[in-house]
């Protein structure tokens, strides 16, 4: 597919994250672009500012004449759009062009040079790290985030269009359809079993991920997973490894050893040692890309991080908010790291909304022990997203096996009288559901009684 030829670009459920940034590279190409969403959001709204024509109404005379012309039009959908979507319905019915996001994204890598980052845990931040120091690095740059990135306010980084940085999601495979050039695996723990079935199926799919690389392509894998590649670690003997760790007032400082010899000092400041890891692939990614060390200490230490990744909402002396995606117990497990080695001495409150009834499930004992280390935790119910319910799947008995007497499940309105009444100096919100949307609400005020 020739995406130069286009005139327009049509996305049904445009308001997603991933969607959103396709979007956006778009208009930034000079493409007309619309879309269908079910919700107004601060996504949708921002895509309206730069001109996207969006409506939120399944109807297809909502779809605006631009759009209608099966010659010059491709339709974009995402996975989690209903089979009976009118809208989608009558584009395929119509002979348009009609593609998943996975697949435009793999046409994109195709035509471009391209560094994709795969793993069941650190495809956004790494992403996000990556596309910072190309941007900075003044290379001809388009990186699509999973995130919003906070030194951007945006899931698109636009510098040019000859390399692209993208998310290679294992989500119902989708990553299969990308090209890249370079690539790494940051993780492969199982999840997603809803769509793998077991953990073998899943790394059977990394593998076959592996062999989307084009010729002459690097792999890059995290040390100790069962994958050949140029290895990267933290204090180990891997091919790119973080040296000389150490912690200055929060921030990472640390060395960098690369094959070709030790360079010093650099700042890194998002904490975890699950992030400083992150930044280490990023970093060996740009290195054998070709960027110079001297902008790579530079541009690293200027990273500000992602929404909802360990995002510090209040921090002061006395109490700190932190908010997190975390929807894993091994991301969990990450967060209470991170939060344990900056804050040794303090009581750490978790509150925790599970996300999808077949997570919960296929996890609930990984889930109560990585939860069962924090000082104190709420639990909320789950949530659905695109599930229903399932029989003996509750929040409730996830909680019976948290081993941990001071542990309570509770509604979403009773959150911010729960946190008051705790005597915990640092508070964590976690997961991946709608917990996200109480914490602006719990911002306002908790900074006014604290």
């Amino acid at each position: 597919m020739n995406l130069s030829t286009l005139n327009s670009v049509y996305f049904i459920g445009v308001g997603g994250i991933g969607m959103s940034a396709l979007a956006r590279y778009f208009v930034a190409n000079g493409k007309a672009v619309g879309g269908y969403d079910k919700t107004p959001t601060a996504l949708t709204d921002a895509l309206e500012n730069i001109g996207v024509l969006i409506h939120f109404k399944d109807d297809i005379k909502a779809i605006d004449s631009a759009f209608l012309n099966p010659s010059t039009t491709l339709v974009v959908y995402t996975p989690a759009v209903p089979k009976e979507h009118s809208e989608l319905n009558y584009f395929i019915a119509s002979n348009f062009k009609v593609l998943k996001r996975s697949a435009i994204l793999g046409e994109i890598t195709r035509q471009t040079q391209c560094l994709a980052v795969a793993g069941t845990h650190g495809k956004t931040t790494t992403t996000s790290i990556l596309g910072h120091l190309l941007n900075v690095c003044n290379a001809p740059v388009t990186a699509f985030l999973g995130g919003i990135s906070e030194n951007y306010n945006s899931n698109l980084i636009l510098n040019g269009t000859e390399v692209t940085v993208v998310e290679a999601d294992e989500f119902d495979r989708s990553f299969l359809t990308l090209s890249p050039d370079l690539a790494c695996i940051t993780s492969m723990d199982a999840d997603h079993l809803d769509i793998y079935g077991d953990a073998s199926e899943l790394i059977k799919s990394f593998e076959d991920f592996t062999k989307c690389i084009k010729p002459g392509g690097k792999l890059f894998v995290k040390n100790g997973l069962p994958l050949p590649g140029i290895t990267y670690g933290v204090e180990d003997d891997s091919d790119y490894s973080a040296q000389n760790v150490k912690i200055d007032n929060g921030c990472y400082v640390f060395d960098v050893q690369t094959p070709k010899g030790l360079y010093k000092d650099f700042r890194f400041n998002l904490p975890g040692r699950h992030n400083l890891s992150n930044a280490i692939i990023a970093l060996a990614m740009a290195i054998e890309y070709g960027c110079a060390y001297s902008q790579l200490s530079k541009a690293l230490a200027s990273y500000l991080g992602v929404k909802r990744r360990f995002t510090y909402q209040i921090k002061t002396d006395d109490f700190v908010f932190i908010d997190d995606y975390a929807h894993h117990p091994e991301e969990i497990n990450a967060v209470h790291q991170a939060v344990r080695e900056m804050y040794p001495n303090k009581k750490v409150l978790a509150v925790f909304q599970p996300h999808l009834f077949t997570r919960t499930r296929d996890f609930v004992d990984g889930f109560a022990e990585s939860l069962s280390k924090f000082d104190e935790v709420l639990l909320l119910d789950i949530y659905p997203a695109r599930e229903l319910p399932i029989e003996g799947v509750t929040s409730q008995w996830l909680l019976s096996k948290i081993k941990n007497p001071n542990k309570e499940l509770i509604l979403k309105s009773e959150l911010l009288q729960k946190i008051n009444t705790s005597q915990a100096e640092v508070v964590l919100t976690i997961g991946a559901g709608d917990i996200g949307e109480e914490v602006k609400y719990l911002k306002e005020a908790l900074t006014s009684e604290n």
